[in-house]
């Protein structure tokens, strides 16, 4: 993520989260303090690819997207963002012909402001979305966080990569928490559809997960199988 931290990327994990793609520096910083009064994180964007890549990324609960952005235009970006993801976008423009707000409403836009508001305007607007809007939810087990919506696990905050494989056995250690699994459990639960593993294969995600999530979590008992524990 060196090219968004190198762009001014501000994160703040508040309430809800709320991405600001905008390539008007000055605009932006006015948005993000009139939201972060508000008790939102604020994620920032300069062009439609730094915003997908941050959305790729990160938790995200409503986009703000203005239209007329270097190299991918905002209507692209909508479109992307409204196929792979539900969330609502609010777009910024600073033209008010009609057939704008029809196409932009015509592609998944859910308002379309004007240039220029008032920020107060606009944080009502956003405000009005997320109410509209329920929260995803996430699961916290110590400093690990489950998404199951999203099918993401995240550290300290932090995205940890584990494949589908290994979040499906991730999640289903921590839906029997404190519970001693054994082998040919996990195997039948989390490998159910597959004939080419054994139990060797749970031993080898296992110490795959330890590495990812910290060697706290996942108890060995001799002879049985494994037990996830929570952090205490």
């Amino acid at each position: 993520m060196k090219n968004i931290e190198e762009s001014g990327l501000v994160i703040k994990i508040k309430n809800r989260n709320i991405l600001l793609i905008e390539d008007e520096a000055f605009l932006r910083d006015i948005l993000r303090r009139y939201l972060e009064s508000q008790e939102y994180g604020v994620f920032e964007a300069g062009s439609g690819e730094e915003g997908l890549e941050i959305l790729d990324k990160e938790k995200i609960d409503l986009v703000v997207l203005d239209i007329m952005l270097p190299k991918m235009q905002g209507w692209e970006v909508c479109e992307i963002v409204k196929e792979k993801y539900s969330i609502p976008v609010a777009i910024l423009t600073a033209r008010g012909e009609e057939d704008d707000e029809v196409r932009g409403l015509e592609i998944g836009a859910d308002d379309y402001i004007v240039k220029p508001f008032k920020p107060k305007v606009l944080i009502a607007r956003i405000n009005g979305l997320l109410k509209k809007t329920p929260s995803r939810s996430f699961e916290k087990v110590g400093d690990i966080e489950i998404d199951r919506e999203g099918y993401r696990v995240l550290k300290n905050g932090v995205d940890i990569n584990l494949g589908l494989k290994g979040y499906n056995l991730l999640n289903f250690l921590i839906l029997n928490r404190n519970i001693v699994l054994s082998r040919e459990k996990i195997l039948d639960n989390v490998w159910a559809d597959e004939f080419d593993v054994d139990t060797r294969t749970v031993d080898t995600w296992i110490k795959i997960l330890r590495k990812k999530i910290g060697e706290e979590y996942i108890r060995t008992v001799r002879g049985v199988g494994y037990e996830f524990k929570d952090k205490k």
